[in-house]
């Protein structure tokens, strides 16, 4: 896990790092108006944060194998009102999700790491799947909002 919580700490890092400088034109500008902004992006980062910080924490003591439940994306955003958030605010609330969420993929054992998880499509994968996954899934977006 160690190669993935340092990948977390420096994909947050370069994430704080465009996002406190780039202008409020650049982040709340709307290629169509059913995509999302950079701004709102972010959001969804910060709500991928909190369910997955969540279930990472639950299947410590829930039955396993523990059933990933999913959520509304879109609609978690547009309540959310990323799009007219303070930036400071948001990157302040990511930067903290994420570090609580290296801690808990650092408190990690090979024990449960292998936690067994059901997904959505009834395939059974096990935690370290799921916290390797949540990784990719930021460094993908991150990358949609720094190379757009």
């Amino acid at each position: 896990m160690k190669n993935i919580t340092t990948k977390l700490e420096q994909l947050v890092h370069q994430g704080v790092e465009f996002l406190s400088k780039a202008s409020v034109l650049d982040l709340t500008t709307k290629t169509s108006p059913e995509k999302w902004s950079k701004k709102e992006i972010l959001g969804h980062l910060i709500d991928s944060g909190v369910n997955n910080l969540q279930r990472f924490t639950e299947i410590q003591f829930e039955n396993k194998p523990f059933k990933i439940v999913s959520y509304k994306q879109d609609e978690l955003v547009k309540a959310n009102d990323y799009q007219n958030a303070d930036i400071m605010e948001l990157l302040a609330f990511w930067k903290a999700i994420n570090n609580r969420i290296k801690i808990m993929m650092e408190k990690q054992t090979s024990e449960t790491l292998a936690y067994p998880i059901l997904l959505g499509n009834e395939e059974v994968k096990d935690l370290e799947f799921l916290m390797k996954d949540y990784v990719v899934h930021l460094e993908h977006h991150l990358h949609q909002i720094i190379d757009n």
